[in-house]
């Protein structure tokens, strides 16, 4: 019972990250379900979806409702991310077995590969927090590069379907780079993205799975009231200090989950 209410403070803390800095909620959403409410882990990945996906639904309405959102972009990048992630969802994740292939005695099982991967993302992400936003060259007169956008949404959406990560890591740069969109305006497009796909991605869920209605909107609930604050606060919080505090705890936690699914 302790374990859950830290489970339930940590939906705040998920919904504050997508108000503050536009990502990084469904890095923590997935290890919570996992290792606070003992879910397996197609579950934890299938709920993420559903949490991070309904709460950066709410955020990214409050974005656009500010001018901090571009609608053109989220569908330029979010069809493709929407068709990868409902093929992965309905299609490969069900019919990945639960024991995969032996290694010198060592059984490699669905859930070793899909955490494995998460954490290696996780990773990934720190680094990419870690660093800043300052690294991203853009090319104020250069043409939008459609080809590579939608090869981005439908490699985000492969990745979303895999671990149930939003991947707004991914989906930011992409946006300022691909997408030509100022810092602002890509968070705001990113959260709408991150919106879509998540929740076209949970559907394929729902047709397989039985789902904890009750858990499910009351951590999302509360992740909403996060997001709420956190977009409140965005204004008064050095985002980029905070971007890089978050990214030291996220590489943390992946280094974790990598020890804990793969040796422990």
């Amino acid at each position: 019972m302790e374990l859950e209410i830290i489970g339930y403070i940590s939906a705040i803390a998920i919904g504050l990250s997508l108000g503050l800095i536009g990502g990084g909620g469904s890095i923590l959403t997935v290890p919570v379900l996992l290792y606070l409410f003992h879910l397996d882990e197609k579950l934890a990945t299938a709920y993420s979806l559903f949490i991070v996906g309904t709460t950066a639904l709410v955020g990214g309405i409050q974005k656009h409702n500010q001018s901090q959102a571009n609608l053109k972009m989220a569908l330029i990048f979010g069809i493709p991310a929407i068709i990868s992630v409902f093929f992965t969802r309905y299609i490969i994740i069900p019919s990945i077995p639960d024991e995969l292939f032996t290694l010198a005695g060592y059984v490699v099982t669905r859930r070793i590969l899909m955490m494995g991967l998460f954490a290696i993302l996780m990773v990934i992400a720190s680094v990419s927090m870690i660093r800043g936003n300052g690294d991203y060259e853009v090319k104020e007169d250069a043409h939008l590069n459609y080809p590579l956008i939608i090869m981005e949404g439908l490699v985000v959406g492969l990745l979303t379907g895999l671990v149930g990560a939003g991947g707004g890591f991914l989906i930011i740069p992409a946006l300022v780079i691909l997408g030509k969109l100022p810092m602002k305006l890509a968070v705001g497009t990113s959260l709408l993205i991150i919106a879509i796909k998540s929740l076209i991605g949970f559907i394929g869920d729902v047709l397989h799975y039985q789902i904890d209605w009750q858990l499910l909107l009351i951590f999302t609930g509360l992740s909403i009231v996060g997001i709420f604050a956190g977009n409140a606060l965005s204004h008064k919080i050095n985002g980029d200090k905070l971007k890089k505090g978050f990214g030291w705890f996220v590489l943390v936690m992946g280094i974790y989950i990598l020890i804990k699914e793969l040796i422990l």
